[in-house]
C-alpha cells in the first residue's frame, strides 16, 4: 500500500512517490506494491520512471494489479443506483442485500477469487461465503478435540495432511493463489471434522502428524489469510454490555446507600477477576 504524495512534480496528477512521507514509512524501496489493473499504464509505469529519476531504482519488487469489483453482474455506478459502500454491506442497509455481513465473511469472500479476477459482489455469492468462513472457524474449534492415535509408521491419512499442507504453501507461493489455498484448507477441514466424528479412525493419525496440522490450519487461517472468529468479537461487546449494567446497578445502590448490594457486586466481580475503578469520570473495569 502506498501512502499519498504530499507534494508533485512534472505534469498534473504525476505524483513523485520517492516523497519524504513514502521514504519515511516504506523507504526507497519495498516488497509489494498494490492497485488497480487500470494503473498498469500510464500511472504505474510513470511511477516508476519517477522513482527511478528521483530514487535510482525501481520503487517495488512486485506489482499486484487488482481486477474490477462488481455488483450484482454490473459495474458499480452511483448514477445508475448500483453501488454499496463498505458500512451498507456489514450493516445490511442497502436494497442490494439482505442482510448485513461481518467484515471477516466479505473477507473471506474476496479470497475466494484470485486477485487478477473480478469480482462479483451479490447477496446469494456472500451468503454461501458466510456459510464456508463458518465451517473453517468451526473446524478452528474442532481440531482441538482430535486424540491421535497411531503410534506405528506413518499412515496413509497421515500423507495426505502433509500434502495438503504443502500445496496450500504452494498455492499461495503461485501468484498468491487463494482460491485453491482456500480449496485445500476446506479438504484439511473435512479430515479435522471426520476425525472428531470418529468417521476417520484417529488410529490412522500420527501425533507428529497432528501438531503439524494443529501448528498450521490455525496460524495460516489466522496469520496469513486474516481470517478471526467474528464472534469473539460479538462475545466481547455482550461482555461490555453486561458490565456497564453491572456498573450502573452498583451506581444505583450506592446511591440508595444499599452498601450490602454494592459490596457484593464489587466483591464477586473481584472473585472473576475483574477489577472496579471508581473516578471523577465514573467506574471503569479491568479484567486482571
Amino acid at each position: 500500500m502506498r501512502w499519498p504524495s504530499p507534494w508533485s512534480v512534472g505534469f498534473p496528477g504525476w505524483h513523485l512517490e520517492c516523497s519524504a512521507m513514502s521514504t519515511k514509512y516504506l523507504g526507497q524501496h519495498f516488497d509489494i506494491h498494490g492497485g488497480g489493473s487500470d494503473l498498469k499504464f500510464p500511472h504505474h509505469e510513470n511511477e516508476i520512471a519517477q522513482n527511478v529519476g528521483a530514487c535510482g531504482q525501481s520503487p517495488a519488487n512486485y506489482w499486484l494489479h487488482t481486477n474490477m469489483l462488481l455488483l450484482n453482474g454490473r459495474k458499480m455506478s452511483k448514477s445508475e443506483d448500483n453501488s454499496v459502500n463498505p458500512q451498507q454491506l456489514f450493516s445490511g442497509d442497502s436494497k442490494h442485500f439482505s442482510k448485513g455481513f461481518s467484515p471477516m465473511v466479505v473477507r473471506f469472500f474476496m479470497l475466494q477469487a484470485h486477485y487478477r479476477s473480478t469480482l462479483d459482489l451479490t447477496d446469494d455469492a456472500l451468503l454461501a461465503a458466510e456459510k464456508g468462513y463458518k465451517r473453517l472457524m468451526e473446524a478452528l474449534k474442532t481440531i482441538d478435540v482430535i486424540q491421535p492415535l497411531n503410534q506405528d509408521k506413518p499412515s496413509t491419512l497421515d500423507q495426505e495432511i502433509i500434502n495438503l499442507i504443502g500445496g496450500v504453501t504452494d498455492d499461495m507461493c503461485d501468484d498468491f493463489n487463494t482460491p485453491k489455498a482456500l480449496a485445500k484448507l476446506f479438504e484439511l477441514t473435512s479430515k479435522i471434522n471426520a476425525l472428531s466424528g470418529k468417521q476417520l479412525d484417529p488410529k490412522e493419525l500420527s501425533p507428529e502428524t497432528y501438531r503439524r496440522l494443529k501448528d498450521f490450519f490455525p496460524d495460516f487461517i489466522k496469520e496469513v489469510l486474516g481470517l478471526q472468529d467474528d464472534n469473539s468479537e460479538q462475545d466481547h461487546q455482550i461482555v461490555g454490555g453486561l458490565m456497564d449494567l453491572i456498573i450502573e446497578l452498583r451506581k444505583d445502590a450506592r446511591t440508595n446507600k444499599d452498601w450490602n448490594t454494592a459490596d457484593k457486586i464489587r466483591d464477586t466481580l473481584t472473585l472473576l477477576s475483574i477489577q472496579l475503578k471508581d473516578g471523577k469520570e465514573g467506574t471503569s473495569w479491568t479484567k486482571s
